[in-house]
């Protein structure tokens, strides 16, 4: 049953993967995963395309995971929060968040970290994948009311039939998601993690822009 949910979605992932410019390559010791970047979230897309070229991630890990929620990886909070205090200009340097209805947190979305900002900008060097959940249709009613939002049949239907993270949605910005290798993240995700979810054993990753 496993490996038919597998299935049916990365058949999901791999139609939206089609309509898009750029693509990236995640490699791990748990296999390759492949991800889409939107291009209606262009400054994001040209942010992590930037990255690569400027080897922002080279020797980089997932360093927060928690099942059922995110793998995050790139620069961690803590590294960001005391370089930022030592910077003498106090300067934090942000990307202005890009909210879009086709940018949600489904399974397997890309999104950008931040911190507790007002804007909702975003980190410039840290990222994670949505692990997510089952959702139910009370879930996004509750949510609904609680965020003065409106999700869209769209972003509904996937909710409902493929799980995902909606609290985080006009929160934290998604960017891209993945098309292949949504297996290789769930099993990422399930590592052992010590009480401040960092994993036991690193878990490295190399990133890279797919060339057609």
């Amino acid at each position: 049953m496993k490996n038919i949910i597998l299935s049916l979605l990365c058949l999901f992932f791999a139609t939206v993967a089609k309509s898009q410019t750029h693509k990236l390559l995640f490699k791990t010791a748990y296999g390759n995963i492949k991800v889409v970047l939107y291009d209606y979230t262009p400054a994001h897309r040209d942010l992590i395309l930037n990255a690569i070229k400027t080897q922002v991630y080279k020797d980089a890990l997932f360093n927060r995971i928690i099942s059922d929620f995110v793998v995050q990886g790139g620069e961690h909070d803590i590294d960001i929060e005391k370089r930022e205090s030592a910077d003498p200009a106090r300067e934090k340097p942000r990307l202005a968040a890009e909210f879009d209805p086709r940018a949600f947190h489904k399974v397997g979305a890309l999104g950008a970290g931040r911190d507790g900002n007002a804007e909702k900008a975003s980190f410039l060097n840290q990222i994670y994948f949505v692990v997510g959940k089952k959702i139910i249709a009370k879930e996004l009613d509750d949510l609904e009311v609680k965020k003065k939002i409106k999700y869209t049949p769209e972003q509904r239907a996937t909710y409902l039939k493929i799980g995902g993270q909606p609290r985080l949605d006009h929160d934290f910005t998604v960017f891209g998601e993945i098309y292949e290798g949504l297996d290789v993240i769930l099993k990422i995700s399930k590592v052992k993690t010590d009480s401040q979810d960092y994993p036991v054993q690193p878990v490295h990753f190399e990133l890279s822009e797919i060339k057609n």
